[in-house]
């Protein structure tokens, strides 16, 4: 008889030999200092185009597409129709339905059906389709949308529809990349050199493409009597009239009759004006001489703000200004150059404080009165702060007792302006070794920016009106370090509760957060480098992210499943994971994913043992795919191995076999393609089983 002792012996025994589960949650995002030993479960140790989900784990990066306001890539749809082939269809080729008179592009044929998009019309079961007048086939159905047989032909045919709208999109007319551009009542606006690069031209997006903003003339004028003018009146002197399209108040009042500044016009007609009187109806204005066509002096760079002087709603304009030119106002119709009075009138950073309009000009902050940005006279209220060193930007902060008070960076420290106003301004030091490149400076409720630190945030402390900072980025030090003079661009995404840092060669670091909490850094590369971007909410509350590149083409960020047509390349390596027993050798058994997402992807698997040691037998990478909008399905035939398919409207494990024995394990998912959805890696679950302690 078995004793008791003896029994509970081998159950225990029994029990040492069953794996066991390890729960891996993944977050805390690329982590490049810490020492494997002391690096938590989750976290990444090599990683491209994947990003912190501000929900937890891990999400391969959206696309980006060019844009120009026609309809965008990722909306493209395509249609399958039947047919009976009597001739030849090829890809590209336009198929009219002769009884319907409807047309499309061919974007794939096969046998019984072609594949179309762009369709004008609505085709008919039974009518011929003609290409170039001659019959080629007969239709055996009408057209059916998205209707491919697989999810895998629909990931494909949904590309090529992409790339056929793709092509109809190009740059603005020009040279050299895009130079800066803005947001604004659902157009996006940019400027690029001529084709000459001896000026400067602005373009706006429309359903046709880019359009040229003309920019108007300018004109001065003094002794304005005691009426303003209105806009869309009409200047007039002798026989020549123009359309005042702005009134630009610089000094004195209209009331009091010393009203001066400069007038925004058309193009005069019959001739050009001159000094002298002109009228505006029953007002009297005495213009300085002959108008001047507003122009922009080439390569700039152009940064811009959205603020509101007026009160109203439809004073919302763009300010802005490119280190080049003048500053100026917008409002997507009329451009005003705003004159400050410097000697050297052309700033380069801009923002709205407490209603002043702020330019920097290398260390001097200047600002204009209250409400007035078009006057940047001391007796309106305007001022100049010297600041001592380059100024790289501007951010408003929370501020003591509600009241904001203004964040001015440098290259090497930071200052706070305190203060309503020009009478009781405050300038106020707050880090001289803490300063912002330029262009890093963001807001997200607590404002983020790039110091030779890493990425640091500022933020109201606990100590009544003061601030403090905290570097964020500590783990990517080391790459942050080497790539931080590379920096020429951030933006933030609300949808994503990310700071999004971009780099001069095309890398890009995304920091996410989730309540004010840092959760984690990731590296992105895009193929084609961000020179500018510009985050902001459409009319109807949707964000949507624009930047610009060196190539001259403009794009929307966070759309469609490709680099504008070219593959993403994504990879994650997680983090030498011991499973909390760094000197206990394990056998591992399988590792269970939990992925989700909504549409067709495939991806690569695979793992290291021993941290990749060539004496530890290394297994091969496999394939796997992710069909995440179908049903289940398990053991494909003529895979190489099992591949799982599984609904991606709830989370779904999938199971990978692994092999080996060693004290650690790091496990790899990877794949390049330009048609697979994105998806999230929630967490694994690794069994295994402790075998003996390591020795040596």
């Amino acid at each position: 008889m078995i004793s008791k002792r003896i029994l509970a012996r081998a159950v225990a025994a029994l029990n040492r030999l069953q794996p066991r589960p390890f729960v891996i949650a993944f977050g805390g995002g690329w982590d490049e200092i810490t020492p494997p030993l002391s690096v938590p479960s989750g976290y990444a140790r090599k990683t491209q185009n994947w990003e912190c989900d501000v929900n937890g784990g891990y999400s391969r990066v959206l696309g980006y597409e060019r844009y120009d306001g026609r309809p965008s890539p990722s909306n493209a749809s395509y249609s399958i129709i039947n047919i009976t082939l009597t001739g030849t269809i090829a890809v590209g080729d336009t198929v009219t339905g002769v009884t319907s008179a409807a047309t499309a592009v061919v974007i794939a044929v096969a046998t019984g059906y072609i594949a179309v998009t762009k369709i004008s019309g609505t085709f008919v079961s039974g009518e011929t389709l003609n290409v170039g007048g001659v019959a080629q086939a007969t239709t055996t159905s009408v057209a059916l949308a998205n209707s491919a047989s697989t999810t895998l032909l629909n990931a494909q045919y949904l590309n090529l529809a992409a790339d056929k709208y793709r092509d109809d999109i190009v740059v603005p007319t020009g040279s050299g990349g895009l130079l800066g551009g803005v947001r604004f009542n659902g157009v996006l606006y940019v400027w690029r050199n001529n084709a000459g690069a001896t000026a400067a031209n602005l373009w706006k997006s429309s359903s046709s493409g880019w359009t040229a903003v003309t920019l108007f003339n300018e004109i001065s004028f003094t002794a304005g009597g005691t009426t303003e003018p209105a806009e869309g009146s009409t200047l007039t002197q002798g026989c020549n009239t123009a359309t005042i399209k702005r009134v630009v108040l610089t000094s004195g009042t209209w009331a009091g009759g010393t009203a001066a500044g400069r007038l925004i016009v058309t193009t005069p007609a019959p001739g050009n004006f001159a000094a002298g009187a002109a009228t505006v109806g029953a007002i009297t204005l005495t213009l300085s001489g002959v108008q001047t066509a507003i122009t922009l002096s080439p390569s700039g760079r152009y940064r811009c703000i959205v603020a509101n002087f007026g009160g109203s709603t439809n004073t919302n304009r763009i300010y802005g200004c490119d280190n080049v030119n003048r500053g100026f106002e917008f409002d997507g119709t009329v451009f005003v150059p705003i004159t400050t009075g410097m000697t050297t009138d052309i700033p380069t950073h801009v923002h709205e404080h407490k209603l002043h309009l702020f330019f920097s000009f290398v260390g001097s902050a200047q600002h204009s009165g209250p409400g007035t940005p078009y006057s940047w006279s001391p007796v309106t209220g305007a001022s100049e702060i010297g600041m001592g060193d380059t100024v790289n930007g501007f951010m408003t902060q929370p501020g003591s007792e509600g009241a904001p008070a203004l964040a001015i960076f440098t290259r090497n420290r930071t200052s706070i302006l305190y203060g309503k106003g020009v009478a009781s301004w405050q300038l106020s030091q707050y880090r001289k070794e803490i300063g912002a490149y330029p262009d890093t400076i963001q807001d997200m409720g607590m404002t983020m920016f790039l110091d030779d630190q890493g990425v640091t945030t500022l933020q109201t402390s606990q100590a009544f009106g003061n601030f403090a900072h905290t570097s964020v980025t500590a783990r990517v030090k080391t790459w942050l370090t080497q790539q931080r003079t590379k920096a020429v661009e951030s933006c933030i995404s609300r949808d994503k509760s990310q700071y999004r840092l971009f780099f001069s060669d095309g890398y890009a670091l995304y920091a996410t957060f989730n309540g004010g909490k840092f959760i984690g850094s990731m590296p992105i590369l895009f193929p084609d480098p961000v020179a500018w971007a510009y985050s902001s909410e459409e009319p109807d509350g949707v964000e949507t992210i624009f930047f610009g590149s060196t190539n001259g083409m403009a794009y929307q960020m966070d759309k469609g499943t490709s680099f504008d047509g070219a593959d993403i390349e994504h990879y994650i390596h997680a983090s030498w994971d011991f499973l909390r027993s760094p000197r206990t050798v394990k056998r591992f058994h399988d590792c269970t994913l939990e992925i989700s997402g909504n549409g067709y992807a495939a991806f690569n698997f695979s793992y290291l043992l021993g941290y990749g040691n060539s004496d530890v037998a290394q297994p091969d990478s496999r394939s796997a795919v992710a069909d995440l909008t179908s049903s289940n399905a398990w053991d494909v035939p003529g895979a190489k191995w099992d591949v799982g398919v599984w609904d991606g409207q709830s989370l779904f494990p999938s199971v990978f076999d692994l092999g080996g024995e060693s004290e650690n394990i790091s496990f790899s998912v990877g794949g390049s393609s330009d048609y697979h959805a994105s998806m999230k890696l929630s967490g694994a679950v690794i069994h295994h089983v402790a075998r003996r302690e390591k020795r040596g």
